[in-house]
């Protein structure tokens, strides 16, 4: 058998897709004199290319029509294999389904993200993973219960509107649609597991109002709006579920990703955090893919302090070293902040970033590809030729 090359490397947010970045590694790897295989897996940390990194698992798509966070249809994915669903958040509200230059921190709705889940379960899914991240919603996860059939009323009776703006006027939550499906616990038989790297509380300076409502175009006034509502979502959330001997849902790590959606997987859906790239990982038998391998080639458009936290590059090489026998690591980049040590500390050998042959960043994006095959040259004469 020849010698083979594993590329498990994110995207490169605002150039190439981590299917992109699998090909052009590839490309360079034969033009520096490599011919063994190469296999691709392109990778996701549970934000935006999560179900893409599913697909290339070997998962199938399923699309459906779904409510966008500005409430207008938009046509959105998960991927499904047997019993197990992956969902991506941002495929249902991403930022970047709303009109371009406009956002909308106080009305964009997670909705879609519950009808997706609803189709999922629907379709025979029992294990569902709710991958989080570049939403454009800051409502708690209201709209994701809306759409599995909660009521959220004010003091009149009256519906809310959708997003977190108005969640301060709420007076009432009706949970008799939900429990038709769901009981309190999650819909029947199914398991959630709620891929993030995000650690944030729901509430507090560190929460999701506080941390990512600036992100979504709330000013500072909006912001404590939001933190409002959502304190008041909390309030009678977690007085409908009644789970007094456990630590309430909105101080759990993780209840502020997605805009505090990850507070209504917690408390509704009875959903465990993950790491977002352990989980997907895990999903590819990414394990089983290097046997045999030489050598693993990860990386993301920024090698930062962010990237040690969690991120897919770290998670690859971490998996890496814990294979027996373990596999060494190198990464590419678009850029590279990190010092050797810290690259070694987090199990990466080395580090090539596009900025070392192009420093100048709108052309390092703009050539990132022809960038990237060159840089895999260089790792080919160094690793493997």
């Amino acid at each position: 058998m020849g010698e083979r090359v594993v590329v498990a490397a994110d995207k490169f947010k605002g150039s190439l897709t981590a299917a992109e970045v699998a090909v052009r590694v590839a490309a360079g790897l034969a033009r520096g004199g490599f011919d063994g295989e190469v296999a691709a897996l392109p990778v996701a940390d549970g934000g935006d290319g999560t179900v893409a990194a599913a697909l290339a698992a070997g998962f199938r798509p399923v699309e459906l029509e779904v409510h966008g966070p500005a409430g207008a249809t938009v046509t959105a994915a998960y991927a499904l294999r047997g019993e197990t669903a992956v969902i991506e958040a941002a495929q249902a509200c991403g930022l970047t389904l709303l009109p371009a230059g406009s956002l909308a921190p106080l009305t964009a709705t997670s909705r879609g993200v519950g009808e997706l889940i609803l189709d999922a379960w629907r379709a025979g899914a029992r294990q569902i993973v709710l991958g989080v991240g570049g939403v454009a919603t800051t409502d708690g996860g209201a709209g994701l219960l809306q759409a599995l059939g909660a009521r959220l009323t004010d003091e009149s009776g009256r519906e809310l509107p959708p997003g977190g703006g108005g969640l301060g006027r709420l007076a009432a939550l009706d949970l008799a649609g939900l429990h038709e499906l769901t009981g309190l616990h999650g819909l029947p038989g199914a398991e959630f597991l709620l891929a993030s790297d995000v650690d944030n509380p729901l509430l507090g300076p560190t929460g999701a109002a506080a941390v990512y409502g600036p992100q979504k175009g709330a000013s500072p006034g909006e912001v404590r709006l939001l933190e409002t509502g959502l304190r008041r979502w909390a309030d009678i959330a977690e007085a409908a579920v009644r789970r007094p001997a456990a630590p309430p849902a909105r101080v759990a790590p993780g209840a502020g990703a997605a805009g505090g959606l990850g507070f209504a997987a917690l408390l509704f859906l009875g959903a465990r955090m993950r790491p977002g790239i352990e989980l997907l990982l895990e999903l590819a038998s990414f394990d089983a893919r290097l046997d045999g391998a030489r050598l693993v080639i990860t990386g993301e458009g920024s090698l930062d302090a962010q990237t040690l936290h969690g991120k897919a590059p770290v998670g690859v090489a971490r998996a890496a070293a814990g294979h027996h026998p373990a596999v060494p690591v190198v990464a590419v980049a678009g850029r590279c902040t990190l010092t050797a040590a810290q690259l070694r500390g987090a199990g990466i050998a080395r580090a090539y970033a596009l900025t070392d042959l192009e420093p100048e960043l709108a052309r390092c994006m703009a050539d990132a590809g022809p960038l990237l095959e060159r840089l895999a040259e260089r790792i080919a004469a160094d690793w493997l030729v």
